[in-house]
């Protein structure tokens, strides 16, 4: 049986860092989390293996994951941060890889929708640096909304040699109804792109946190299966930020619910299979 990868999770520590993006709605999870947290909560849910994933622009906090991967049994992998419009960039990737735990650096990401502009990734010198996460390897994940997909999609047009990864399924707005169109449109095109993947991830918060049910999550769940198919989703929990909305084996069974259609083989890719080839991760039986 394929290992179960959860490809998208966060620690971190208010007391040590400042979370920008951290709003006093967030008070509840504003807690140091650490992998002592998250191992009970895996072994419950039946996860073998974590993708740890930058909270930061920060350069300190990549090489801090790369480093807790190193000495802990169930990271297998860490989509830093790097600033792509670095002109030295590949050569800090470079040192990173050389580092500590640098091993298990198998992607990197930015928050590019909170950026001003709107179309920040289509900057040359953004595109430059993007094209260098993809030489040296790595994956590039897609933290997007809706207003920030057009120009994803050019950017993952542009760079088809590059493999990009779409976080939380384009952050829909679920909790307005079974459809967003405004998203759905936006999103369809990146079903066509071979070197897209996309994380049935964050579904949770962008639902009703209170009053969310499985069934909410399926039409989007559906539609993303029906653009990439089994074979080019992937789970991700989103753990802490999850919990805002559902504690960490909610969002695995309601992910179980909305899939159940899928044959044994492709719940397998979509729970651990796809994540394992598109990160390369280390492959367990």
């Amino acid at each position: 049986m394929t290992m179960v990868v959860d490809a998208h999770h966060h620690f971190w520590d208010p007391t040590l860092r400042d979370y920008y993006w951290m709003s006093s709605e967030l008070d509840p999870i504003r807690r140091p989390f650490g992998p002592q947290d998250l191992k009970p909560l895996l072994a419950e849910s039946g996860v073998d293996k974590t993708i740890v994933v930058q909270t930061l622009p920060s350069l300190a906090e990549t090489r801090e994951f790369l480093s807790t991967a190193e000495t802990t049994d169930f990271v297998a992998g860490v989509v830093g941060w790097v600033d792509l419009t670095d002109p030295s960039v590949a050569a800090v990737l470079a040192s990173l890889r050389a580092g500590p735990g640098g091993k298990h650096l198998v992607g990197v990401r930015h928050q590019v929708h909170d950026e001003p502009d709107e179309q920040w990734l289509l900057k040359k010198e953004v595109q430059r640096g993007i094209e260098a996460v993809g030489v040296a390897g790595l994956v590039y994940d897609l933290l997007v909304r809706t207003r920030e997909l057009p120009a994803a999609l050019e950017v993952v047009r542009r760079l088809p040699q590059v493999r990009f990864v779409i976080d939380h399924i384009g952050k829909p707005r679920i909790a307005s109804g079974p459809v967003d169109e405004e998203w759905e449109h936006a999103m369809a095109p990146f079903g066509e792109c071979a070197n897209v993947t996309c994380k049935l991830s964050g579904m949770v918060t962008e639902a009703s946190w209170f009053a969310w049910t499985p069934g909410d999550l399926e039409p989007y769940v559906r539609r993303a299966l029906g653009w990439f198919g089994p074979q080019r989703c992937m789970f991700g929990s989103d753990w802490p930020v999850c919990l805002m909305a559902a504690p960490y084996a909610r969002v695995v069974d309601a992910l179980r619910f909305a899939i159940r259609g899928l044959d044994p083989a492709a719940r397998d890719a979509v729970f651990g299979g796809n994540a394992s080839r598109v990160y390369g991760l280390p492959v367990e039986s």
